[in-house]
């Protein structure tokens, strides 16, 4: 029990990281972003070539920080230039970059990484560094502007703001967190798999919508916090129903444990606001 708890958070820690990234696109930006899937394995892919081929996974992780921000600024060009509304924008460039995704590898599916390349030290530092950023980014000019962006666009645009060019930085930023999350999840696994980004998603916005329930508290830096906590929290109670000594559920029910989970979540919530 103690390695499978030990295993739970680390895997909290880096969905935190991109539970971060998705609360930048749907809560700040109001911006539905889809791309996560595509980027999260883009930057898995990224890290793992570079330290299959003798990089540290520090570089690894950085170039993975920048594939990601790439990929999230594509879909914010398609959506600002080409006016590709923002579900289909991210959904192409998830789309598309699965072949991108298979040339990096080879044109194989998946590859191993010889041992685990980084240690959970590095993971918590990153962490509690992603959360603290962007704490601070959002209680800035820039991060107020972003704010605005998400509450009223028009609006937004009539004071000054670059929406277009906001709306890029927030998606880099975004996508950047997630595929620095994806490098953690292949250096950690020690394996890339190009189908690994499947539900990324949904498990983030698990990890966003418990930590809301938990730490209700709308200042920046705790929104962030809550994101890593509502993480931790969700692999602890999907760890716990699948290696329960009852034995009641299998591996193959996660999707159906974490479906369950946001729905009980979501329905709780909203009984507690009408019933207050």
């Amino acid at each position: 029990m103690g390695s499978e708890f030990a295993m739970a958070v680390e895997m909290g820690l880096i969905y935190g990281i991109i539970a971060i990234g998705i609360m930048l696109t749907f809560r700040i930006i109001n911006f539905a972003d889809m791309t996560c899937d595509g980027s999260f394995v883009f930057g898995g892919c990224v890290a793992s070539i570079l330290v299959k081929n003798g990089l540290s996974p520090a570089i690894g992780c950085a170039a993975a920080f920048i594939a990601g921000a790439a990929a999230g600024w594509v879909t914010a060009l398609l959506h600002s230039r080409y006016k590709i509304t923002d579900i289909l924008a991210g959904i192409l460039v998830a789309f598309m970059l699965y072949s991108i995704n298979l040339r990096l590898l080879g044109g194989m599916p998946n590859i191993t990484l010889e041992g685990s390349c980084l240690g959970n030290f590095g993971l918590l530092v990153t962490a509690m560094a992603a959360v603290l950023l962007i704490g601070y980014l959002l209680n800035t000019d820039f991060g107020l502007a972003l704010r605005a962006i998400g509450h009223n666009s028009c609006l937004a645009k009539a004071s000054g703001i670059n929406v277009a060019a906001m709306m890029a930085l927030a998606l880099a930023l975004s996508n950047g967190l997630i595929g620095l999350g994806g490098a953690f999840f292949c250096l950690t696994q020690s394996f890339c798999d190009v189908g690994s980004g499947i539900g990324t998603l949904i498990v983030a916005m698990a990890s966003l919508i418990i930590g809301e329930r938990i730490l209700p508290f709308r200042s920046p830096t705790v929104a962030a916090a809550s994101c890593v906590v509502g993480s931790v929290i969700y692999r602890i109670l999907v760890g716990f129903a699948l290696h329960g000594n009852d034995g009641i559920f299998r591996s193959s029910d996660f999707n159906l444990i974490t479906g369950v989970l946001i729905v009980a979540i979501m329905a709780i919530g909203r009984k507690k606001k009408c019933f207050p």
